[in-house]
């Protein structure tokens, strides 16, 4: 897991997609990368769980766009941003997964990238979709630094609409971020709240020597998920992932530190706010810069799996308050720039082909 600037990514504008890609030849280069195998008993995260946990489909879902990226690059590549994930349906253990990753439009270093991820049992052998979502990749070159990228060309009426759809999601991501980054994070609250503390284990980095990204965000739905566990009382599912922002790189050996805080509650959902710090443990764990911002939300599951009312959370002070609002904030910016859908909806279910 590597992060680029905030100006890297703020600046993808469709400007940029029309002028600053290389124009190397990119004929022996595939846009696209499918993934398949079987979700196994270990991708559950708890005992008696409906299905595989949202984090781990998110890492699942960042390798095989981290393939599809360095595929295309043909260099080493890092997350930057992963947004809009909406988790429709369980994952079940023994179920056959597949994650199909394609490029949707490249800017000069950047990659944006649709992920839809599918699961069938394989008895029967019908896929349908559990989620998708977009994962925006940076090329780097042998000094860590950000490369200029092949320009993907849209040939397809359905390449074209899923680049616009991509493209439609620029200046969200960027409102988004902004309204994400302009809160502050005190002691000043009496919201539920869990932290994790753990080092950086030699298992948890990717080919460039940094912890994957997925494995980062397997780390926050895992400490999101106590969280909301721990205010409900209920066993929770992640529904929605939105505003994945990744800032720096975390390396082997650091002291890794994932805060998960309750911030609104509405009939069902929990919605929580999650930053991943991390840096050498020498420094001290007060002074751990930020390495990735997420928003998550949450619903509690009876045994059965159906949804239950959430356990109302009242903010006391005025920092709870104004975060209760920033959530509501979210909300509103992703209903008034009204994205593009960037995948059709499935008219049927499909059975496996060899």
């Amino acid at each position: 897991m590597r992060a680029t600037t905030l100006k890297e990514e703020n600046e993808t504008t469709m400007a940029e997609h029309e002028t600053s890609s290389t124009t190397d030849d990119a004929t022996n280069r595939s846009p696209e990368v499918t993934l398949r195998f079987l979700a196994a008993p270990t991708d559950v995260l708890m005992a008696g769980s409906m299905g595989v946990h949202g984090g781990r489909v998110l890492e699942w879902i960042d390798k095989a766009a981290y393939a599809c990226a360095v595929g295309w690059a043909q260099s080493y590549c890092v997350t930057a941003y992963v947004g809009h994930i909406h988790f429709n349906r369980p994952i079940p253990s023994g179920h056959m997964v597949e994650v199909r990753s394609r490029i949707a439009y490249t800017g000069r270093s950047s990659m944006h990238i649709v992920n839809e991820v599918f699961s069938a049992d394989p008895r029967e052998g019908i896929f349908t979709r559990a989620c998708d979502c977009l994962v925006i990749f940076v090329a780097m070159d042998e000094n860590r630094k950000a490369k200029a990228v092949p320009n993907y060309v849209p040939k397809t009426d359905e390449e074209k609409r899923v680049a616009e759809a991509a493209l439609s999601r620029v200046q969200l991501r960027k409102a988004i971020e902004e309204e994400m980054l302009r809160q502050t994070y005190t002691e000043d609250s009496t919201a539920p709240q869990l932290t994790n503390r753990f080092l950086a284990k030699p298992t948890d980095v990717n080919w460039g020597g940094n912890v994957h990204g997925g494995t980062a965000m397997e780390w926050i739905d895992e400490a999101a998920t106590a969280c909301t566990m721990q205010w409900s009382g209920e066993r929770t599912v992640a529904v929605y992932a939105g505003g994945i922002r990744f800032y720096r790189p975390v390396h082997i050996g650091d002291l890794v530190e994932v805060d998960a805080r309750l911030i609104r509650t509405d009939a069902r959902s929990m919605s929580v706010i999650v930053h991943l710090r991390a840096g050498d443990p020498r420094h001290g764990k007060d002074n751990l810069p930020v390495a990735i911002h997420a928003s998550f939300t949450y619903i509690a599951m009876d045994i059965d799996g159906n949804p239950l009312a959430a356990r109302k959370f009242v903010p006391v002070t005025n920092e709870d308050k104004r975060l209760e609002q920033h959530s509501l904030r979210l909300r509103e910016l992703r209903s008034e720039f009204v994205p593009k859908p960037l995948v059709k909806p499935l008219r049927d279910e499909y059975r496996i082909t060899q």
